[in-house]
């Protein structure tokens, strides 16, 4: 999307819980992860909900960070931060691709996650996507945890089976029967 261009944004959720959220920022580039931050930081603080933050060494570590979190920890989504430029290799290719495939995954199993890791051809672009005052992409990607949240409180949160239900009459594989 150009700078100038403008486009929709869902208002803002509300929650009669707290919520809490982890930001998860890779700071290879400091002056764009720390905007992308600012963002993300208010748009929680706006809805109510309260954070923590972690760095990483960068955008591949930011998906493994956030599986660890879950796994250890009490979080109600997460908010993914980072910026990939491209260079002259075609690493930026698996940085952003695998970066992006392992959070949507863990969006897929039922993670509340807003990818706000930016991948980007020059710093210029960078810059306006990150600035907080400007597209504020830290903004929205913590608006799209947010929403993520409600839904899944809207909907009584996870389930703990695939949709089916095996029959009464069952044995496990390699049973015998009494």
């Amino acid at each position: 999307m150009a700078a100038n261009e403008n486009h929709y944004v869902l208002p803002r959720p509300t929650f009669k819980e707290p919520v809490k959220l982890l930001i998860v920022v890779a700071p290879y580039y400091k002056d764009i992860a720390d905007h992308l931050v600012a963002g993300a930081k208010a748009e929680i603080e706006a809805a109510g909900g309260t954070w923590d933050l972690i760095e990483v060494p960068g955008a591949l570590e930011v998906p493994t960070a956030i599986a660890i979190s879950e796994r250890m920890s009490n979080f109600d989504g997460y908010v993914a931060l980072g910026c990939v430029i491209r260079g002259e290799t075609t690493h930026y290719d698996t940085v952003c691709n695998d970066s992006s495939r392992a959070l949507q995954l863990m969006g897929l199993q039922g993670l509340c996650i807003g990818n706000g890791i930016l991948t980007v051809e020059n710093k210029d672009q960078a810059m306006v996507r990150a600035d907080h005052e400007g597209q504020n992409k830290g903004g929205g990607a913590a608006a799209a945890a947010l929403h993520l949240i409600a839904l899944t409180r809207r909907w009584g949160g996870k389930k703990s089976d695939v949709g089916f239900r095996p029959s009464g009459d069952y044995r496990i594989a390699g049973e015998t029967s009494a």
